[in-house]
């Protein structure tokens, strides 16, 4: 059965920095009409750097959403037109001062299909190399480095509830398994 929706009328509600806000009047597929709040957000990317010991490299940050400081895996927004790969390239530099010889592609989450476009797409990233970190001038975080493991087990837990980190940590634990 097709479950499609049809838009009929949008309305943007907010316009801001990082994502819109619109109002879509869609036409269910039996025929009645219903509203759908949608936040528009560029995407992201996200890495699992891990080193040849088999730690990871993650970043501690204040989330003000939260109110609390979260560990999670480097993670950043793309730019308007930027290529994923070259964005999580960046991000890692940025956040960790970290570069790396071998990519792995793991593929992408849509991250809260329900309300938002906001699509990630995640990395493994092997055979680092130290350099100096650069953080964005209102970024302020501390780099941790944990055995991959360990991320594993508090991920299967209720340690770490970042959603980015938990699915990155088992995606590339189980990609290393394999190899």
């Amino acid at each position: 059965m097709d479950y499609s929706e049809k838009p009929l009328r949008r309305v943007s509600t907010y316009q801001g920095v990082v994502v819109d806000v619109t109002e879509d009047i869609v036409q269910l597929s039996n025929g009645a009409t219903s509203v759908r709040e949608v936040v528009h957000h560029p995407g992201g990317v996200c890495v699992a750097a891990v080193d040849a010991a088999g730690n990871v490299a993650l970043v501690r940050q204040y989330r003000y959403p939260f109110a609390q400081h979260l560990v999670e895996l480097p993670a950043g927004k793309l730019e308007k037109g930027e290529d994923p790969f070259d964005a999580v390239k960046r991000e890692l530099s940025e956040e960790t001062g970290l570069e790396a010889e071998h990519w792995t592609d793991l593929g992408a989450i849509y991250v809260s299909p329900g309300i938002s476009t906001e699509k990630l797409y995640l990395y493994l990233a092997t055979d680092l190399r130290q350099g100096q970190a650069h953080p964005d001038p209102n970024e302020f975080l501390d780099v941790q480095w944990m055995p991959l493991e360990k991320l594993v087990e508090l991920v299967s837990g209720s340690a770490v509830q970042d959603a980015k980190t938990v699915v990155g940590a088992l995606k590339a634990a189980a990609v290393l398994k394999r190899n």
